[in-house]
């Protein structure tokens, strides 16, 4: 009891308490209120009970912040709604203040917000900091411009003519109807000019629309594009942590009060407040980058799909290939197919070709250094007399991986065992963990004091690419710094996979180097996300220019590439994935934490029926650069599979046994995700 918000105990749970003199007085019409308390301990996962002052009484609105005093703190909460009476027995405390009287937590957001954290087996709490936003006191005290009536008139097909369904599904948003689709769009560059129409079409019927997109550029080209189709600014806004805390709490804050009817934004802004949404649009779900980094870890792609069953909206999941997780939509029913037939996709594409060859390797030697057959030497020297060529390279940097010159193992550093690598040709090898100098490396093994490149990074390619192309510029596109737009002079841009910059008139050619390195990751999604970056790098190129992929002709996702068809290897890849148990035929959670602790939290969960453990087996612990040295506390992770529509049931078992050990106090806690997207 030391943990609930109380004061010495009373006869009954009224709201009614004794007045004394210069005593704060409760409100006299429902003077409860429900509060959801900013604390992410699993076992008060739920809303505590406050008297609200009557001095406080027109401010305290259901949605606004407050601060309450619970265990003892101060800490921030939420009104989820105010009562007549208390369930509980004994005395409440009262609000201590109204932070706002803002209503930023509205009803669908706090409900939406319930459903996915039981889903993801997290709370309440950590969940509304991803979907509300910190206060800006000053913008928040900014008047509001009335936001009046206003509708587009409906687009019209455009882009959507290509696909034999765009038209209806275009129709149907303007009509006012829910249709869901799964959109595996034509190459080019028109999609956010496609996704406009789409929010224009959806807003013409007086709805709103909610677009989230994987990074900042593709949020600016969608705004643009919005900009464009809809001619009123004022009625949509871009959510983009760029923008800065103030302007971006401005813009959330036109969302909440409806004067924006339509928003663009990363994944953050998958739980923005629009008001009666029609549409939810995905753009190229199987971007890592979608995936949330904090607890409880929730993807868009469920986040949004739970908006648009919850609101009866309509939902666009869209990129240029189709994950497996999308097919899952198709088959099930939930989302019918929008692709365009075949004679329009062959009409689009580039024309792809295989160099998988290694005896085919071009006679230049700067040219064999750039790791390029003579089919790509020669198709690029032809296409760069006609404008830019896509390089794309699988790794940044300059030789990201070492190993020894002799046999061949990997070159570790001496100290704390990490990889080592070399920044630039004159630089002596380093490690990428503690940053130690490793000039004077000598391998374990064999005695060995040289080292060669394990793998090739973005700025080697390039440095190569310029022996080879002597007077052909060469600009790089990476972490270090990434192009966003590349004119139509002759040009090689090199690029790391979601940096290729959009060429103003189309790429001339697109090199695809190392495929061996996408294809060989320890992955579950290795076939699937390797034709991914493939395919968002030769959609770039201009319809029929070629494009070279160095990668076995025969394998499945070079085939897919080949033909343009990612549909038939997703279907393909899912059918496997059910012979196998892997998601997302089924629903799987992790367990990552100490041993002791990961074998506490399975006795303690009851898991639905037909579930299956797997493991634990020991894990290797993040490496801290900063790290002494020590060795590293033990981990290990377990695995726990179930039927795919078991999987609510055990996001909940799961967080009902980190409710018992929370409340126990255990010490060693465990870090739990539904559905990660790393497996191997």
């Amino acid at each position: 009891m030391d943990d609930l918000p109380v004061s010495p105990p009373a006869k009954g749970g009224s709201a009614k308490r004794t007045a004394k003199k210069g005593a704060r007085q409760p409100a006299e019409t429902l003077p409860v209120a429900r509060v959801l308390v900013d604390m992410s301990l699993p076992h008060l996962d739920r809303p505590f009970d406050y008297l609200v002052p009557r001095q406080w009484d027109a401010k305290t609105v259901p949605g606004c912040r407050v601060r309450v005093r619970f265990a003892g703190q101060l800490v921030d909460g939420f009104v989820l709604e105010r009562v007549a009476e208390s369930d509980h027995e004994g005395r409440l405390a009262f609000l201590e203040r109204v932070t706002s009287p803002e209503a930023v937590l509205t009803p669908e957001i706090a409900a939406l917000a319930r459903e996915v954290a039981d889903r993801y087996a997290g709370t309440l709490a950590d969940v509304l900091r991803l979907a509300v936003p910190p206060r800006h006191a000053a913008t928040e005290a900014e008047e509001h411009p009335d936001p009046g009536e206003w509708r587009p008139e409906p687009p019209a097909p455009g882009t959507w003519g290509h696909y034999p369904a765009g038209t209806s599904f275009l129709n149907a948003l303007a009509e006012g109807r829910a249709p869901r689709a799964v959109w595996t769009a034509l190459p080019g560059r028109d999609w956010a000019e496609a996704i406009a129409g789409a929010v224009q079409a959806t807003l013409a019927s007086g709805r709103g629309a909610l677009v989230v997109l994987a990074d900042g550029r593709q949020v600016a080209r969608v705004d643009a594009a919005l900009a464009e189709a809809l001619g009123e600014p004022s009625r949509h806004v871009a959510l983009t942590a760029e923008s800065g805390p103030a302007e971006r709490y401005r813009r959330w804050l036109a969302v909440l009060r409806g004067t924006a009817t339509a928003v663009v934004g990363t994944r953050a802004a998958m739980f923005a407040p629009v008001h009666d949404l029609g549409l939810v649009v995905l753009w190229d779900d199987g971007d890592d980058v979608h995936a949330e980094p904090h607890a409880p870890y929730p993807h868009p792609r469920e986040v949004l799909a739970l908006r648009a069953h919850r609101s009866g909206a309509g939902a666009l999941i869209g990129g240029f290939t189709r994950t497996t997780d999308a097919t899952v939509l198709v088959e099930s029913g939930w989302a019918h197919a929008l692709v365009a037939d075949r004679q329009r996709i062959r009409t689009a594409m580039p024309r792809v070709r295989p160099a998988g060859d290694d005896a085919d390797m071009a006679r230049d030697e700067a040219a064999r250094s750039a790791r390029l057959p003579s089919l790509a030497l020669s198709t690029a020297r032809r296409a760069l007399e006609q404008g830019p060529v896509l390089v794309q390279v699988p790794r940044r940097g300059y030789v990201p991986g070492l190993r020894c010159g002799r046999c061949r193992g990997p070159a570790r550093c001496a100290g704390c065992q990490g990889p080592l690598a070399i920044r630039s040709s004159h630089a002596a090898p380093y490690c990428r963990w503690c940053g130690r100098i490793a000039g004077d490396w000598e391998c374990p093994e064999c005695g060995g004091r040289h080292v060669r490149a394990a793998v090739v990074g973005a700025r080697r390619t390039a440095e190569e690419l310029g022996r080879a192309f002597p007077g052909v510029p060469v600009r790089t596109s990476g972490r270090d710094g990434v192009l966003d737009r590349v004119g139509a002079a002759p040009a090689l841009i090199v690029s790391t996979p979601g940096a290729e910059p959009v060429a103003d008139e189309g790429y001339a050619a697109a090199l695809l180097l190392d495929g061996w390195v996408l294809l060989s990751r320890p992955d579950l999604r290795a076939a699937e996300e390797a034709l991914r970056r493939w395919m968002n790098a030769a959609a770039l190129v201009r319809s029929a220019a070629p494009v070279i992929i160095l990668a076995d002709g025969s394998l499945p996702p070079v085939q897919a590439l080949l033909r343009w068809d990612p549909v038939t290897l997703a279907e393909r890849e899912l059918a496997d994935r059910r012979e196998l148990g892997f998601p997302p035929a089924a629903r799987m959670a992790s367990l990552t934490g100490a041993p002791a602790a990961i074998r506490e939290l399975l006795a303690d969960t009851r898991l639905p029926e037909g579930a299956q453990v797997l493991g634990p087996v020991p894990v290797a612990a993040p490496q801290d650069p900063a790290a002494s040295g020590a060795p590293a506390p033990e981990r290990e992770r377990a695995l726990i599979r179930v039927p795919r529509n078991a999987g609510t049931a055990l996001g909940r078992a799961l967080k009902a046994a980190q409710g018992v050990r929370s409340a126990r106090r255990a010490p060693d806690p465990v870090r739990a995700q539904i559905d990660p997207l790393e497996l191997i």
